[in-house]
């Protein structure tokens, strides 16, 4: 007999080793939010994919329009888009075969408000724009003191026209330890062994490399696009995956178990 987490029968939500998230969910459960860190992606996974059947923009596709941008460098995050994210998203490509070409959502305000009235950290790690996801986060009055944010931050010229982005480039397949490595982010949550990953493709699950210390890791996969392609493989690699959920449900209800705030059912036999 074991307890289970109510929201995580919602028929969203795959597993491939039930036991085993159980298993992991009761290990953050006892650590509650005093050992809790989350690290996690931005666009498609704390913004929507999609609503009413509609794709939804990224945080490069926001610049579409904007008149900070010269048509030069419009052209060329439309060409970067259209060549990378077919390759991010390709089954049929391993991550060392994609590296070389890389060089408002329902449950939201729950979920960064409980983060920071428990003192949890979050690092949002996203490849996408960091100042236009700021500016979303801020807009939505989530911005807590807690949110610590990795990604590309847009760099102009004199006239104020957009020239390219500050530092290394951060895409899908180098998101790991070496992005954040020499910031001194991870040495000031000792204690933070607990970690909630969150993300959408498969190279969001390097997020957590090189985190020090980690005792117990939950990696919970956002499956948005080409679904019947790509379920196994995130299957195999996440803990769970929720298949094009539109909300933030699961994942509050675990947050909500985790710090003892939420229902459980126990379950026979399981």
């Amino acid at each position: 007999m074991a307890e289970e987490v109510s929201t995580l029968m919602k028929a969203t939500v795959l597993m491939r080793q039930p036991r085993r998230v159980q298993e992991i969910i009761g290990a953050l459960r006892r650590g509650r939010g005093d050992r809790l860190q989350v690290i996690s992606d931005f666009d498609m996974t704390l913004s929507r994919f999609a609503y009413n059947g509609k794709r939804c923009p990224s945080s490069y596709n926001i610049l579409d329009n904007s008149k900070i941008i010269s048509e030069d460098c419009r052209e060329e995050l439309k060409a970067l888009f259209h060549h990378y994210y077919p390759i991010e998203i390709d089954p049929q490509r391993t991550i060392k075969e994609k590296l070389p070409h890389m060089v408002e959502w329902e449950g939201y305000k729950t979920f960064f408000n409980t983060l920071y009235q428990n003192g949890i950290p979050l690092l949002i790690f996203s490849a996408g724009i960091g100042d236009i996801l700021e500016e979303i986060i801020r807009q939505m009055q989530v911005f807590h003191p807690n949110i610590h944010v990795v990604s590309n931050y847009m760099d102009f010229d004199e006239d104020g026209f957009l020239r390219g982005f500050k530092g290394q480039l951060i895409h899908t397949y180098n998101k790991n330890g070496s992005m954040w490595e020499n910031s001194g982010y991870f040495q000031q949550l000792q204690g933070k062994t607990n970690i909630l990953l969150l993300g959408d493709t498969l190279g969001d699950l390097t997020m957590a490399d090189g985190v020090p210390n980690v005792e117990n890791i939950l990696k919970i996969g956002f499956l948005n696009d080409k679904v019947e392609e790509q379920r196994e493989r995130y299957m195999d690699s996440y803990d769970i995956v929720l298949e094009k959920d539109e909300t933030l449900d699961v994942v509050n209800g675990l947050l909500q178990h985790i710090l003892h705030q939420g229902d459980w059912v126990e379950m026979h036999g399981s």
